[in-house]
């Protein structure tokens, strides 16, 4: 058993290993706030690979000699939240790379991913690249998404890199996960991870990716029960669970945004709006909404791999490095929203494909495993061989 240090946490811990957002319970206090569950998933899923006695976060807005004598002396490792940190605008709180020096302990990137813009090469500032520089030397590897993230820190000079995927694939420490596809024709109810946020920055058609984001909404949502999953954005968490006037405000906010208003919302989009819309900032609850799934598909990282996870067939839609990264990373069935052809879900229903996942989840499972092992981190996810053996002696 291990005391350890979480760097960057998203959400309060409660059962041990569980997390939901902080105060959930007061919906007014972060109603206004802006907060993506998904990372919650990611910090969830971390401390349910990890074997630990005590957690405690390790505090990066200042320096204190006195509070890092005392990390160096009772703390085993302090673990990185897997996230988008490798990009530029990334804006690092004022002391973490002071503190992150002065430890004498390991410091675990767990599943940490590069965002490339939409144009152009990835430019990082130079106290990006000091901290990665001083993580990469407090660790045997670092864990990274996939071989974009490798290839930005190996231009770096960082060369110790595993390549993990996300703990989320594995949260349920099951060596043998697989998806077996049923019938399409018994397919009743899916989920829609839903993104509707959009930047130039990241995206190179913000036109295309709205109206295919609206199109294909509404089509799944004509042949399927759909629920539209969010994942903590302000108006929606309004339209949800605000007074009527936070209610009528994000409507009109809505529907003023111009991008929006021009390529998203019409009669079908705003009737789903006022219907399918879900969201919790307990991360459970959306576990016990995925497996309650027949199918869950769209445009969100964590929402999907939360999906696949609990066995339940997932298709990716494809538009910025991220996701395609996470698609290549775990041979995910993969849709481009910039391709010139509609989606067509009859594509995707394909078992071969999903073998492809199969195959691909196995070989990370053991990565992840790994790395851990080589970093020297106490986890509790079984080998492959030892789940053979087990069920051997079961039957």
């Amino acid at each position: 058993m291990a005391n350890i240090l979480v760097m960057i946490p998203s959400g309060e811990v409660y059962d041990h290993d569980c997390v939901r957002w902080y105060a959930y319970q007061d919906i007014q206090r972060s109603i206004g706030h802006y907060h993506n569950i998904g990372d919650a998933f990611v910090f969830d899923s971390s401390l349910k690979l990890l074997t630990y006695d005590k957690l405690d976060v390790l505090e990066i807005r200042e320096f204190r000699q006195e509070a890092v004598d005392r990390i160096n002396a009772e703390y085993d490792y302090v673990f990185l939240r897997g996230s988008n940190y490798i990009h530029d605008s990334m804006d690092w709180p004022a002391a973490t790379l002071q503190v992150l020096t002065k430890l004498r302990i390991p410091v675990i990137a767990f599943g940490v991913g590069a965002q490339a813009p939409a144009t152009g090469k990835l430019t990082l500032s130079e106290e990006s690249k000091r901290i990665w520089r001083t993580i990469a030397d407090k660790s045997t590897t670092l864990g990274v998404r996939g071989t974009y993230t490798a290839e930005v820190l190996w231009d770096l000079g960082i060369k110790n890199t595993r390549i993990v995927g996300c703990p989320t694939a594995f949260r349920n420490r099951d060596p043998e996960l697989r998806i077996d596809l049923p019938a399409l024709d018994s397919v009743r109810k899916v989920g829609i991870t839903m993104r509707r946020e959009v930047s130039k920055h990241y995206s190179p058609d913000v036109r295309k990716y709205l109206e295919r984001h609206r199109d294909f909404v509404k089509d799944i949502s004509r042949r399927f029960d759909t629920v539209l999953m969010m994942q903590g954005e302000v108006e929606e968490k309004k339209l949800l669970w605000g007074t009527g006037e936070q209610k009528a405000e994000a409507w009109t906010q809505l529907h003023e945004n111009a991008w929006l208003k021009q390529w998203y919302f019409d009669d079908g989009m705003d009737a789903l709006y006022r219907e399918r819309l879900w969201y919790s900032d307990v991360v459970a609850d959306y576990e016990t909404l995925v497996r309650s799934k027949d199918l869950v598909l769209g445009y969100r990282l964590h929402g999907n791999l939360m999906a696949l996870s609990n066995a339940t067939p997932s298709v990716y839609f494809s538009y910025d490095s991220r996701t395609a990264e996470f698609a290549e990373t775990f041979a995910i069935p993969c849709y481009n929203v910039y391709s010139d052809k509609p989606f067509v879900l009859e594509e995707y229903w394909d078992q071969n494909l999903f073998e492809k996942f199969n195959r691909t989840y196995y070989q990370r499972y053991r990565d992840m495993r790994e790395f851990l092992d080589e970093n020297y981190v106490p986890h509790r996810m079984p080998s492959h061989t030892l789940r053979r053996t087990t069920d051997r002696k079961a039957a």
